[in-house]
Order: structure tokens, then sequence, then C-alpha cells
């Protein structure tokens, strides 16, 4: 028997750059950062991503989604739980020189769980 690997699961919003670039992946790895991006930023709940997705991906991007994806709970630990507010607002803050390792880390595909758009239009199929 194969020991199990224990996993943690994040969010991430995004917009659609990000996002195509992650399909372009086959659903297994986040982009690199662009030179103004230092820091990539999962965050611990979905509610949290929601938000961010919803208040601020749509009004800049027209689209704003939110995808869950599992990292190896053992690998995490090198990255402190960070409290970017309330007590609900969680991130971990992976520099972005890090971040193709974490991407060797993700457990199985990143998928998209909701997809917001401006409120004028029909929700999408």
């Amino acid at each position: 028997m194969g020991q199990e690997t224990s996993t943690t699961v994040l969010w991430r919003p995004t917009g659609p750059e990000e996002l195509e670039l992650v399909r372009q992946s086959g659903w297994r790895a986040w982009p690199p950062r662009l030179p103004e991006q230092p820091i990539f930023y999962p965050v611990l709940n979905e509610e949290y991503a929601i938000k961010i997705a919803r208040d601020w991906n749509v009004p800049h991007s027209g689209v704003g989604y939110v995808t869950r994806f599992r990292v190896e709970s053992e690998f995490l630990r090198r990255y402190p739980v960070q409290q970017a507010g309330g007590r609900t607002i969680l991130e971990l803050w992976v520099p972005a020189e890090e971040l193709d390792e974490f991407n060797t880390h993700i457990v199985g595909q990143i998928e998209v769980t909701h997809e917001f758009r401006p409120s004028s239009e029909a929700p999408a199929r």
C-alpha cells in the first residue's frame, strides 16, 4: 500500500488572462508572476476568494474566476498563514521565484469553481 499524501485545499481568485495560462498548462500549474507581482497569493477559504473575484477581478477584467486546487500539506509548511485583514482573510505568500517549485507540489488539477461577470449581463453558462 502506498502512503497517502496529505493535501491542503487552496483557492485563487483570478482573471481571464491568468486562467488562460493555467488552461495552457493542462490545468496543472500557475504561470510565472509578472515583474510587478513579486508574490503569488493563494487563499485559504472560498468565501474570501469569491469576494476578490467578484469585487476586484470583475471590475478590472470584466470577469472573475475562483479556482480550487490541492497542494501537498508538508510542502506548504514553509509558508506561514498571513492574516490580511479580518479573521477569515487568510493567504499564503509564495515568493515569485518559488512558484515553479510550488507548482510541482500541486496534486491533481486546478479547477474553476465560480465565474462572475458584471451584474448587467446574464450569468455565464
